[in-house]
């Protein structure tokens, strides 16, 4: 949830330790979502659709 909404990510992998302090992505959570190479992108990503379905869903009911 507090990733989520982040204003700006910034991500360091791709591992822990010696395998890490790489700067994998950076960007908003709907940019850092897209890079393939991010584990915190491979995990946002599907709860920002998630989220944007939902939006979607209240926001055509709410049309009608």
């Amino acid at each position: 949830d507090v990733i989520k909404t982040a204003d700006y990510i910034i991500d360091l992998g791709p591992e822990g330790g010696d395998k890490g302090g790489t700067i994998v992505a950076t960007g908003t959570p709907e940019e850092v979502a897209e890079v393939s190479g991010s584990y915190t992108g491979k995990y946002l990503k599907p709860i920002l659709t998630r989220d944007r379905m939902r939006m979607e869903a209240v926001l055509a009911k709410a049309s009608q």
